[in-house]
């Protein structure tokens, strides 16, 4: 079996829009900006033989204020930028509009990518910016790294490390398993 890194968009990849102390996603393909350590970040993982698998919560598409085309044009564009092997999607609107499986902190898309692709959950990891990140990957049963931007927005669970972003998170991870 084959262990990946899955990695929260907004905040993780990209730079979130910030507003009052909370992150929002990019409305339109121009204000998508990859962070710049990205990409060195992603080749370092890749190289190390982690599957990168982008796991979303997108809930503007399922409330009607941000259209399904544009959340696919970011990510065609993403992945043509980026070694990433899968995107992971949830457009459910939350909020209690919907009770889905797949809505980060629950942790259906992690459970359906390492089923489809034969993933190792446990030799597996979840980085993200947001206690929903850090939720969904413990209870997929993989180790979590929490990049900590100071949000107004408290953690309920305790990640395993934290980092200040991808570079950092990706330095974490490859040197657990130098040890």
């Amino acid at each position: 079996m084959r262990r990946a890194v899955f990695l929260d968009r907004d905040g993780v990849i990209n730079r979130a829009l910030e507003r009052a102390g909370k992150p929002y996603p990019p409305t339109t393909l121009a204000e998508f900006e990859i962070l710049p350590e990205v990409p060195a970040a992603c080749a370092k993982l890749k190289a190390a033989g982690f599957c990168l698998i982008v796991a979303t919560n997108q809930p503007d598409v399922g409330r009607g204020t941000l259209a399904q085309a544009v959340v696919e044009a970011i990510h065609t564009h993403m992945l043509s930028q980026l070694p990433i092997d899968r995107v992971e999607v949830c457009f459910h609107p939350g909020q209690g509009l919907s009770d889905c499986s797949c809505r980060k902190p629950k942790p259906g898309m992690l459970l359906q990518a390492a089923s489809q692709l034969g993933l190792d959950l446990t030799q597996s990891w979840m980085v993200g910016d947001r206690w929903r990140d850090v939720d969904c990957g413990h209870a997929a049963g993989c180790r979590t790294v929490f990049v900590d931007y100071g949000y107004s927005e408290e953690l309920k669970q305790k990640p395993d490390f934290s980092a200040r972003n991808l570079g950092e998170a990706a330095d974490i991870i490859l040197a657990q398993y130098k040890k």
